[in-house]
């Protein structure tokens, strides 16, 4: 197994000392050391651990102690070799319905041998590297399947919750459930419908009684209230019954049909290692989204594999249940504050220690107790936001019919029946292409939605022909698909067209930009040599890489013939000469450019956005950062930010500056947007963001102390500061990573932005966001001219700014 991991990863954990030929020998192996957040997250995930693997394993029908086997092994085994540091792992929600069904067909021994299997299967998929693979399954059938299986447990577990015993499948659950509530069994519902009280209400106590007391979690606070109740009470309950680790049941060889193990280990490895692949992935976003969170490594999703795979096979050989990573524990670990695998580790020992000691103590829970709480877990497993997501990519079917799979006929078969169904809106998608033709001003409009492929073929020759010989046309692609049938439909049409003295102009629609064709088959070059309104890239000073550039392009003419009046004899990307007939062309006034630039955008953008910014019209602006920076022109958020509509609340003046609270008046904008980013849109983050060949910074250099108080000179006293501080020599200046700055003016920069953050620390809403752990503060340098972004860190007390590189660029 160990040939197969990767030799980064596999080093990451370990320490190699080295030691010269004649020094003594080391005293000993040096002591581990743990982080102090490493010890209090594993105790928090231990205390969410304990009543849901219990459950879990309640609603499989398998031994209450492999809940707690599979715990500990994924905890210390996943939590050693996985390649997610901070993913917990242990019996899932997600393999309840197979596991359930596993026990009820194979019974025990053979349900632990096929986890052993499974194990061994996904110790293979590690090896082969494919684990990026798994993740190209679509998201609606995934959420679907997990959907499916939450339903099957809630189902299943209602019946425990009102006293009775659940049936095989939904279906029978069901049929029975009308008797089973002719027949409650008052005892087991209340104590059920007390576990999911608390369970709600826990998380949403006031005030700050209810941030110390939300430091328990809910799941054992439920579970343990129950529990007191109903001992108080006197309740003649089914209790959890642990009998003697000596009688607990080990794997034995597997009995059965070949062909139904194998789909049985074909079903348990691909829920295992997509729940467990998904789970990495979840994770790594919970980790980036948090303060210090380049402690943590990212997730080697291979190397998880090969985790999850150890895992399963040590499970399953002591009589566990599968393994995968678990949502629910994994979150709860982060938000703990767990900086490595540690903590994972820690929750699994302490696992290992309540099995040994604490079964007295764990014999006193109720079942029903148990059932409500996997229960509740089974219907968060159908989540809205999942079920909006699909709606909104118009996947819905997909998820539906998976869904309905897992409920009706199992596992496999729904997944199954989602990919079939997946496939068939994928080939009607690449079918259903919409080709209009409309004439608007004298010029012809053929615009094609979707992919055009052959099929569209006919479709679009017809559209095509309606365009009278001689007339301008445009024609639209929105789309990024198209095969070489159309294209060569599209071209010759094209050719012929421009022959007969008509103009033809190919957008993409999605990106406002002219479609340049490779090599000499170029949609702008006819061939008689004629200029035409298209062009290619070679063409085109400006790639079209952005479209709000698109307005700006200027292309050479043939043989670089220059016009009279023009100074490079260049012309538009609208289509006009830079001049007129030999007359100089008139200078273009800003309300010509500003009209221009707004009809480009109703032309080509607003239709790509009009959805989205009806979606945030009617729920409002929810912007995750608020962004401050400088009034440059050359600094655009978006662009930089890779950033939409409602991403970024943005705040920007001269010099990117924040005057500290308690400032002189005429200064009350940049708090007041501080204060409402912070206390009403409840943003995440604030960046202060400098750039170089700043002319604030500029101007504060040579500004005079006794100077004209003009507007701007009174600005710019709060960057004065930034001076003071730049030239205090106890401090350490604030540099770039791998070179020192140009001059004074981009040391200015630097220290400016580490200076505003001390600002931003000192408002009253920032200090005590910051406090509750619910913002962040981020300083970020832009370099114009290298289209480089840097942000700001701290080592060992110096302030740098670190280059921030593509991933196809970092070592």
């Amino acid at each position: 197994m160990s040939a197969c991991v990767p030799a980064r990863a596999a080093d990451s954990d370990r320490t190699e000392r080295a030691h010269p030929p004649h020094s003594p020998p080391p005293a000993g192996p040096p002591r581990p050391r743990i982080a102090g957040a490493d010890l209090s997250a594993s105790v928090a995930v231990f205390l969410i651990a304990l009543p849901l693997s219990l459950g879990i394993a309640l609603a499989t029908g398998a031994p209450l102690q492999a809940g707690l086997v599979a715990a500990a092994v994924g905890g210390i085994v996943a939590g050693r070799i996985g390649g997610s540091p901070l993913q917990v792992s242990g019996p899932a929600a997600g393999l309840t319905v197979v596991t359930a069904d596993l026990i009820q067909q194979y019974g025990w021994r053979t349900t632990c041998a096929i986890t052993v299997l499974a194990g061994i299967s996904q110790l293979g998929l590690g090896c082969l590297r494919v684990a990026r693979g798994a993740l190209a399954v679509s998201p609606a059938i995934v959420h679907g399947m997990l959907a499916g299986i939450g339903v099957t447990i809630a189902v299943a577990q209602l019946h425990i919750v009102l006293g009775g015993t659940p049936q095989s499948s939904v279906p029978d659950n069901l049929l029975a459930l009308p008797a089973q509530l002719a027949n409650l069994h008052p005892a087991a519902l209340s104590v059920s419908l007390l576990t999911l009280a608390l369970l709600l209400l826990w998380p949403r106590i006031p005030g700050r009684p209810g941030r110390v007391l939300r430091t328990v979690p809910a799941a054992l606070v439920a579970v343990a209230g129950a529990t007191a109740v109903a001992a108080a009470a006197g309740l003649v309950l089914p209790k959890v019954d642990l009998p003697s680790w000596r009688n607990h049941a080990l794997t034995g060889l597997p009995e059965g049909p070949v062909l139904g193990l194998a789909a049985a280990v074909l079903t348990t490895t691909l829920v295992c290692s997509v729940q467990s692949l998904l789970g990495a992935v979840a994770v790594d976003k919970l980790v980036s989204g948090r303060p210090g969170s380049s402690q943590v490594g990212r997730s080697d999703l291979d190397r998880e594999l090969l985790g999850q795979g150890a895992a399963n096979i040590v499970s399953g050989s002591l009589g566990g249940l599968p393994v995968a990573g678990v949502a629910v524990r994994s979150s709860a670990n982060v938000k703990a504050g767990a900086v490595s695998r540690n903590s994972t580790m820690l929750h699994g020992v302490l696992v290992v220690i309540a099995a040994l000691l604490m079964v007295p103590l764990l014999e006193f829970i109720p079942l029903a107790s148990l059932a409500a709480l996997v229960m509740a877990v089974g219907i968060q497993m159908v989540s809205l936001h999942h079920i909006r997501t699909v709606t909104r990519h118009r996947e819905v079917l997909v998820y539906a019919v998976t869904t309905l799979g897992v409920v009706s006929l199992g596992v496999l078969e729904g997944v199954a029946l989602g990919i079939a169904v997946a496939v068939g809106v994928a080939l009607h998608r690449l079918t259903r292409t919409r080709i209009t033709h409309e004439e608007e001003e004298g010029v012809h409009h053929v615009h094609v939605r979707g992919q055009l492929t052959f099929l569209a073929v006919p479709r679009l020759s017809r559209a095509l022909h309606l365009v009278p010989q001689g007339a301008d046309v445009v024609v639209a692609l929105d789309g990024s698909f198209m095969d070489h049938a159309a294209y060569e439909t599209l071209q010759d049409w094209q050719s012929t067209h421009t022959a007969r003295g008509g103009t033809v102009e190919i957008t993409g629609r999605r990106t406002g930009v002219r479609i340049a064709e490779p090599a000499a088959l170029s949609f702008g070059h006819p061939p008689d040599g004629s200029e035409e309104a298209g062009t290619s890239d070679a063409d085109c000073r400006c790639r079209p890489w952005t479209a709000w550039r698109n307005h700006q392009c200027e292309r050479p003419r043939p043989g670089g013939d220059p016009r009279p009046g023009g100074t490079d004899g260049t012309e538009r990307a609208d289509g006009t000469d830079g001049a007129a007939e030999g007359a100089p062309e008139p200078a273009e006034t800003g309300g010509h450019e500003l009209r221009r630039g707004i009809s480009a955008f109703q032309r080509n953008t607003a239709p790509l956005v009009r959805g989205e910014l009806a979606r945030l019209a009617r729920e409002g602006q929810r912007p995750g950062q608020l962004f401050l920076t400088c009034t440059d022109s050359r600094v655009i958020t978006s662009m930089i930010t890779s950033s939409g509509p409602g991403d970024l609340f943005v705040v920007r003046n001269v010099g990117n500056l924040v005057p500290p609270p308690g400032a002189e008046s005429g200064d009350d904008s940049v708090a007041a947007a501080i204060e409402y980013a912070v206390e009403m849109l409840a943003v995440r983050s604030i960046t202060v963001c400098g750039h170089s060949g700043c002319s604030a910074m500029q101007a504060l250099l040579g500004t005079e102390p006794d100077g004209a108080r003009t507007p701007l000179r009174r600005w710019l006293r709060h960057g004065r500061p930034s001076l003071r501080r730049m030239g205090d020599g106890s401090l350490p200046p604030s540099r770039l990573a791998g070179r020192t700055p140009t001059d004074a003016v981009e040391q200015l920069c630097l220290t400016n932005v580490v200076q505003q953050l001390e600002h931003l620390r000192a408002h009253e809403s920032v200090a005590r966001a910051m406090k509750d752990g619910a913002l962040e503060l981020h300083g970020m340098y832009f370099h114009v001219g290298e289209a480089q972004a840097y942000l700001l860190t701290e080592r060992d007390g110096e302030k740098v700014f670190d280059r921030v590189r593509s991933p196809d660029l970092a070592m």
